[in-house]
């Protein structure tokens, strides 16, 4: 994971400079991006290795705390490096992390699926979605701003869900299991059959090929998986579907109850309130949930989840 982190981190530099974005080599506020970048994918990645979780867990509720700590440090060294050092900026991100790791704390060992795990998870996904993040992340030019709050959010997640609260069943790893093909693929299709149609006729969404853009394709993919597909099923999958599980026993009201949240919380893209974004969100949350209960995987459900937006953005326009 760490050398998968590596390589990562060295083609995302070199596509950023090729991008023609204003991007360049050299200096000290590139250096400290580009470790900030490494430092927080890094963490994300490695803990999705086989048994690095299970043994720091063990450890104890301090390693969560850790965790937490080793992010805010690693945006001080992004602050400094950057010249973007202000004490709202830093009052913020630590009211970010060390507010929904609090509350998390005050569960003790109460079972997964505690008001204490909807708090966290409902305040975590309101400052992601509605937070100032291209002020907190203001070099360069904000344009980093999404992946860097994504990539906090996926190690405050790990910290406060996996560490400090040790809930079961998430499903963090990187891995290939025994009938994942064809639960993925069979997810997949499924969803393309009733999506698709249903989106045209909806006038959501329009067949166009975008063919000069397929030279950006290996970028893209690699990108909409870590950075939108991953945090998300790791959000609405791993934790709220599977704490929701946990609090009714009931498999069905969770899944069916993630799927429609997560089509809620599109309701804000491309205008409020933009049902159809909605109804057709709710669908593929119904397929990405599917998948993650038949995997025990949220990466699993993220290749699906992957896989419809990157098709999305190729082979359709948006109405």
């Amino acid at each position: 994971m760490l050398g998968l982190s590596g390589v990562l981190c060295v083609a995302l530099a070199i596509a950023a400079s090729l991008s023609g974005m204003g991007y360049s080599y050299g200096g000290r506020a590139f250096v400290a991006t580009v470790a900030t970048f490494g430092l927080l994918l890094g963490s994300a990645l490695i803990f999705a290795a086989q048994g690095v979780l299970e043994r720091l867990a063990a450890v104890g509720s301090g390693s969560g705390w850790l965790l937490g700590i080793a992010v805010f440090l690693t945006y001080l060294l992004y602050s400094f490096g950057t010249g973007t050092l202000s004490a709202a900026r830093i009052g913020a991100v630590a009211l970010f992390l060390f507010v929904p790791l609090a509350i998390l704390s005050t569960a003790g060992s109460a079972p997964a699926g505690s008001l204490q795990d909807f708090l966290a998870i409902t305040g975590v996904w309101v400052a992601v979605k509605f937070g100032p993040a291209h002020w907190i992340w203001p070099f360069p030019a904000g344009t980093l701003a999404y992946i860097f709050t994504m990539l906090v959010a996926v190690n405050l997640a790990v910290a406060g869900f996996l560490l400090l609260r040790r809930i079961k069943g998430v499903g963090y790893s990187i891995g290939w299991g025994n009938g994942w093909t064809f639960s993925i693929l069979a997810s997949l299709l499924a969803f393309a059959c009733i999506s698709i149609p249903l989106g045209v006729k909806l006038g959501f969404i329009a067949f166009d090929l975008h063919h000069q853009k397929w030279n950006t394709f290996p970028l893209n993919a690699i990108a909409i998986l870590l950075f939108i597909a991953w945090p998300e099923e790791l959000l609405f999958r791993g934790l709220l579907q599977n704490c929701l599980e946990r609090a009714t026993r009931s498999d069905w009201f969770a899944w069916i109850s993630a799927s429609v949240l997560f089509g809620f919380s599109h309701i804000t893209n491309g205008g409020f309130p933009n049902w159809k974004y909605v109804l057709l969100a709710s669908i593929a949350g119904f397929f990405y949930g599917w998948t993650w209960r038949r995997t025990n995987s949220i990466f699993a459900s993220a290749l699906v989840h992957g896989a419809v937006d990157l098709l999305w953005h190729f082979l359709f326009r948006t109405l």
